[in-house]
């Protein structure tokens, strides 16, 4: 009968082999994962290969064992274990542990010793021992029921018989082989001057180091005699070095040894935080995921109105999710956690009334994209609405994507493995959904900023999206050929200057150019050579012509690409107008962001920025634009939030907060500040709210360091409650982890109490400015969403067009310029009150740019 199987695997030595062969593999925030992944392949590998009973998994503990003791340089020219695989060492042993998988190692001893200390304890069990290493010293420990399982050789087995045939000794003669010829891989001396072959042949004719220096005289040559005689004490130290110790201090277990069933869970939860999805597919599913949803077809014939007043009659909530199949549109509505009922129809109108129906509540995944989809079809979306995606990203805001499978591992703790195209179990989960996120939401005070905010603003935003905004080509073409003209005399200018033409958009030549040929100096090292950037021509910039000439050809290469060639080919043939999208679950902040294209990125502080502007046009006859943009929002916000009086007092008089601020810091009278000590407050009084350091204000402001901090001083001697309630702000964090808008908005900052100095110090000006930046965000969409109830209880014909940070755009026809203004006016700046005066500045033009 064959005896049980114990594999115990050397892990160091795999870790190590899988970083080394796998490179480039991270997370996307940066954990390394090259090792965790390799060692994972070659467990799953051993694990399906073999039919094994027992498995046991051995690490070193740190560098200084009971060998160092012996000889100081054992293994000393080995570098120490590079951070990256350090990193992913705890996260191995996390794996190991959640396959269940008992993990053994010794403080003083490497894991070789504890490997022959399991594997003699397991032969006396009467198991057969495989040891699954790569290690030359790990071969003396076969015999009879010891084998070694090489990984290099696609897992052949090294037994009695064909060991001494491939390395011409016995397994137990190693540790003398290596007293001999010396392991230069763990820097073991042996016998200089002896290799491999002369050691084989020396342990063939006496047998063992012992016999062999008791018989001396009968080694034949005389250099080789002299040599043994020589360093007979150094052959006898790295025998003992290569001996491993089979007596460490530890328990064995067979049942402790025994394979057991992984958990699942945690692995689930281990492989989907690193982001190795390519594992999550092989874990099996759990029971939950097992149990099948009854789909139920209605077919169009089915009366929808029966089905409609049966869902009101029960007041059920309603689940759904509409998938777009080209001509064919699907719905997969859930009521219970069991059935799901699927209508296929080519027309959405025909389960209006199922939308429609205010008394059905409705839970949805992405509401302002459903919305966008439903009106296309004219369809409005009435009743109580639940939006799973918008819930999860106000309670995490930090993550990248709020997929319904991340979601239900996150709160059902499902591990719901690759839907793929289940979409009957999507719309299932988001039924369970629903209550656990509302309840977190619930007990995080959030409620009120998820229903009366983000939801209506989610529908605020659709009809934006699907307003879009007119763009005139022809201004935009004349621009091109403006910026193409002048980018052709910047080419021949940037050549000229550099005596030979290259490509300038090479980062490379262009370095040689400005520090080979040139002889620029150097500012910034990187790993490919001398940086190029923003930041290095900008200082090269008073040095030679050429540095001011690629600053603007770049900047006019990037506005061309990004926005003056590109918004005419985004406008929509149907609409003639561009669509930008706005993102609702982007920021950390709360703040809005725009995508394709990027309306809120346009530069205004260039000429050629500001023209983009003048393409942006009403688009109908005998229409207008209206930009209303709040003044200095985040300073009054800032003041409301530091109680600073004289914050306070500036903007209560309608003061020039920045000429107040520079009299205060450079100790003057008003009418002594000129425009640049006014800019430079301007800039402090900013660089304040986004918690700037005196290293970034004296880059910001082309001063010294010792200067910079100097003003930060002075202003925060003259606004103290500033300075105490950054202090504050930050605490809170360190207490809490996160910090809060003043509607309640979290921000977790888990960097906060990082020990690392740059680490921490970024997380605290988040902690700073966040509440500032986030509550001017809550404030915008407060506004947002009372202006357009005001624009529909009105049946105004303005439309609201783009936010663009702290400005709102609209389009309206001449005849209800006055109402818009002044509703515009009175509701931004009475939405949130401060304890200063909100101020909005109201323009009006034929276009962005020409507004009075």
């Amino acid at each position: 009968m064959a005896r049980p199987k114990l594999f115990l695997i050397d892990a160091n030595s795999f870790c190590y082999r899988a970083y080394y062969a796998i490179r480039n593999l991270s997370t996307s925030y940066g954990q390394p994962t090259n090792a965790i992944f390799g060692f994972i392949n070659m467990l799953k590998k051993i694990l399906q290969d073999n039919d094994l009973q027992y498995l046991g998994i051995c690490f070193d503990v740190g560098r200084k064992t009971f060998r160092q003791e012996q000889f100081s340089e054992y293994k000393l020219h080995r570098p120490a274990m590079p951070d990256e695989l350090r990193s992913q060492m705890p996260l191995i042993k996390e794996i190991i542990s959640a396959y269940n998988i008992p993990i053994f190692e010794m403080e003083g001893f490497e894991a070789d010793d504890v490997i022959a200390t399991l594997a003699k304890k397991a032969a006396k069990e009467n198991l057969e021992v495989f040891i699954v290493s790569s290690d030359k010293d790990i071969f003396q420990l076969i015999d009879e029921r010891v084998k070694v399982y090489s990984p290099n050789k696609e897992g052949s087995v090294y037994d009695l018989d064909n060991f001494k045939s491939r390395f011409q000794v016995a397994p137990d003669k190693i540790a003398d082989l290596i007293g001999l010829m010396g392991d230069a891989t763990d820097n073991i001396p042996g016998v200089k001057g002896v290799g491999e072959k002369t050691a084989v042949s020396l342990l063939k004719q006496f047998g063992n180091l012992d016999n062999l220096f008791k018989n001396l005289d009968k080694v034949k040559s005389e250099k080789l005699r002299e040599l043994l005689s020589q360093q007979k004490n150094q052959a006898v130290m790295s025998k003992d070095l290569a001996k491993l110790d089979k007596e460490v201090p530890l328990e064995f277990d067979q049942e402790q040894l025994k394979i057991k069933e992984p958990d699942y869970e945690k692995l689930f939860e281990l492989f989907k935080k690193l982001e190795l999805n390519s594992f999550l597919k092989d874990l099996p599913k759990t029971e939950q995921q097992k149990e099948s949803v009854k789909l139920v077809r209605l077919e169009e014939k089915t009366k929808i109105e029966d089905f409609v007043k049966e869902l009101e009659k029960k007041n059920k909530e309603t689940a759904f999710l509409i998938a777009l199949e080209e001509i064919v549109v699907q719905v997969f509505i859930s009521v219970d956690k069991k059935t799901v009922y699927s209508l296929r129809f080519a027309d959405l109108s025909k389960i209006a009334s199922l939308f429609e129906n205010k008394n059905i509540p409705k839970i949805v995944y992405d509401f302002k994209t459903t919305l966008i989809l439903l009106k296309n079809s004219q369809i409005n979306l009435e009743g109580i609405i639940f939006d799973t995606m918008l819930a999860a990203y106000l309670l995490d805001p930090a993550k990248s994507k709020y997929d319904i499978e991340d979601l239900a591992w996150q709160y059902l703790k499902i591990p719901a493995i690759d839907l793929g195209a289940d979409v009957q179990s999507k719309v299932k989960l988001l039924l369970e959904l629903r209550p656990i996120l509302e309840k977190v939401l619930k007990e995080r005070t959030q409620l009120e900023l998820f229903y009366n905010v983000e939801i209506p603003l989610a529908s605020v935003l659709a009809k934006m999206e699907i307003s879009g905004i007119a763009v005139d080509r022809e201004i935009l073409e004349k621009l091109s050929e403006k910026v193409s003209t002048r980018l052709a005399k910047l080419v021949s200018q940037i050549y000229k200057e550099a005596k030979t033409e290259f490509n300038i958009n090479s980062p490379k030549q262009l370095s040689k150019i400005l520090f080979e040929d040139l002889k620029l100096p150097v500012v910034k090292r990187i790993k490919t050579g001398f940086s190029t950037d923003e930041e290095v021509l900008r200082k090269l910039a008073d040095k030679h012509a050429i540095a001011n000439n690629i600053l603007e050809y770049r900047q006019l290469t990037k506005l061309q690409t990004g926005y003056i060639d590109s918004l005419p080919e985004l406008i929509n043939p149907n609409t003639g107008r561009v669509h930008t999208s706005f993102n609702q679950t982007v920021t950390e902040t709360g703040r809005l962001s725009s995508s394709n294209p990027n309306l809120q990125n346009i530069p205004i502080k260039t000429d050629i920025g500001r023209q983009i502007r003048k393409a942006f046009v009403p688009g109908e006859k005998d229409y207008l634009l209206l930009s209303a943009d709040y003044s200095q929002i985040e300073l009054r916000i800032l003041a409301h939030l530091s109680k600073a009086p004289d914050l306070i007092d500036a903007f209560k008089a309608d003061k020039d907060i920045h000429k107040i601020t520079a009299a205060l810091i450079f100790n003057k009278k008003l009418d002594e500040i000129d425009e640049k000590m006014r800019d430079t407050a301007k800039r402090i009084n900013f660089g304040i709210i986004y918690g700037m350091s005196s290293f970034g204000l004296s880059k910001d402001l082309g001063i010294s360091q010792e200067e910079a901090q100097a003003f930060i001083d002075a202003y925060f001697l003259r606004y103290p409650k500033v300075k105490e309630y950054m202090q504050k702000q930050i605490e809170l964090a360190q207490k809490e982890g996160f910090v809060k808008t003043l509607l309640g908005r979290r921000r977790y900052i888990p960097e906060i109490n990082n020990k690392n100095f740059a680490v921490r110090q970024f997380a605290e000006r988040q902690a700073i400015n966040t509440p500032v930046q986030g509550s001017a965000a809550d404030l915008i969409k407060l506004a947002m969403i009372d202006i357009q109830k005001e624009i529909e209880n009105n049946k105004l014909e303005s439309r609201l067009l783009l936010q663009v940070h702290d400005e709102l755009v609209f389009e309206f026809p001449k005849k209800e310029k006055d109402l818009l203004k002044k509703t515009v006016k009175q509701i931004m700046e009475n939405v949130l009150k401060l304890i200063v005066p909100v101020k909005v500045d109201i323009k009006i033009g034929k276009n962005w740019l020409e507004m009075e």
